[in-house]
């Protein structure tokens, strides 16, 4: 796969090529991590409806309020 990425010209070198895969699988573990904690939340009912999180984020970055 390094070489076949070497090949397409985007990276120079088998250590940008590795780099860029190492912070591509930091990014997935993060992402991971996020959702894990999500579903904790949500198992222990630390939860709210959609409407009140959006409406409340529509305040606070002044949009205007949904239809």
């Amino acid at each position: 796969m390094v070489q076949e990425k070497l090949a397409l010209g985007i990276y120079r070198t088998e250590e940008e090529v590795l780099q860029a895969a190492l912070q591509a699988l930091s990014a997935q573990e993060e992402t991971l991590a996020a959702i894990g904690e999500g579903y904790a939340d949500l198992q222990a009912g630390r939860h709210r409806p959609f409407d009140e999180s959006d409406a409340e984020f529509r305040k606070r970055h002044s949009l205007p309020p949904k239809p």
